[in-house]
C-alpha cells in the first residue's frame, strides 16, 4: 500500500527543517518560469507537494518568503560579482564590467535580481537578513566602481547607477529574444557580453556601446 503512517503520500515528504529550505528553493523555481508578478505562495506549496498551509508555519505571508529569496539571491549575487571580478584579471575596469555579465546570467538562472532584492514592500518589511544580504551587495558594487574610477564617492555612485541600470535592463529584456538579434553570440551569453560591453563603456567614458561586429546606435550606417 502506497503512501505513509501520515495518511497519504505527500504528508511528511518534508522534515520540520527541511521544509524551509525547498520552500526557498522551489520560489526561484517559480520566480524563474513567471517571475514576481505571479508568484504565490499556494503555487510554491504546489510545486512541492505540501499543504497550501504548510508554508505558513515558516512564513507568515508572501512578503517574508520572498525577503528570505531576495536575502539568499543578494548573497549569492554577492558571490558571483566576487568571481565574476576575480575571473577578469586585474584591470579594475574589466573587473568592474564582468558583474554585469554576472548579473545577466544569474537573473537568467534565477529569476531573482534587484527588483526583488530591493522591492518596494520587502524593504518596508525591515527584515534584517534582507537589509544586510542587500547592503553588502551594494557594497561590493561600490568599491569596484570606485576601483574602475580611480575616483570619489560622487562619481562612482553616478557610474554605479548606470551600470545596475544597464545590466538590470539587459537581464529584463533577455528572455524576450531582443537582444539575440544584434548580439554575435545566442543566449544568455550573447546578452550577458553585451551587457559587459556597455558596462565597459561606460567607466571608459564611451558614449554608447556596440557589439562587436554592429554599428555604433548613434552612428550612420554606411
Amino acid at each position: 500500500m502506497s503512501g505513509n503512517a501520515q495518511g497519504g503520500p505527500q504528508r511528511g515528504r518534508y522534515h520540520h527543517g527541511e521544509l524551509r529550505p525547498a520552500l526557498i528553493e522551489a520560489s526561484f523555481d517559480l520566480l524563474a518560469e513567471a517571475g514576481p508578478a505571479a508568484f504565490s505562495v499556494a503555487q510554491v506549496a504546489r510545486r512541492l507537494g505540501v499543504s497550501t498551509a504548510a508554508p505558513y508555519r515558516h512564513f507568515a505571508d508572501r512578503d517574508h518568503l520572498l525577503a528570505a529569496v531576495a536575502t539568499r539571491a543578494a548573497e549569492e549575487l554577492a558571490e558571483r560579482f566576487r568571481q565574476a571580478a576575480d575571473g577578469a584579471g586585474q584591470d579594475p575596469a574589466e573587473r568592474f564590467a564582468a558583474t554585469a555579465g554576472a548579473y545577466v546570467r544569474y537573473v537568467g538562472a534565477r529569476g531573482a535580481g534587484f527588483d526583488v532584492i530591493f522591492a518596494r514592500p520587502l524593504v518596508a518589511l525591515q527584515d534584517r537578513d534582507l537589509a544586510d544580504a542587500g547592503r553588502r551587495l551594494v557594497d561590493l558594487l561600490f568599491e569596484l566602481a570606485q576601483d574602475a574610477l580611480g575616483q570619489g564617492p560622487a562619481a562612482a555612485l553616478t557610474l554605479l547607477e548606470q551600470h545596475v541600470t544597464a545590466a538590470h535592463g539587459y537581464a529584463t529584456l533577455h528572455p524576450g529574444g531582443l537582444f539575440s538579434r544584434v548580439s554575435p553570440r545566442e543566449g544568455v551569453d550573447g546578452t550577458a557580453d553585451l551587457a559587459v560591453a556597455t558596462s565597459r563603456a561606460l567607466v571608459r567614458g564611451a558614449p554608447e556601446a556596440a557589439a562587436p561586429g554592429q554599428p555604433s546606435p548613434g552612428r550612420p550606417h554606411d
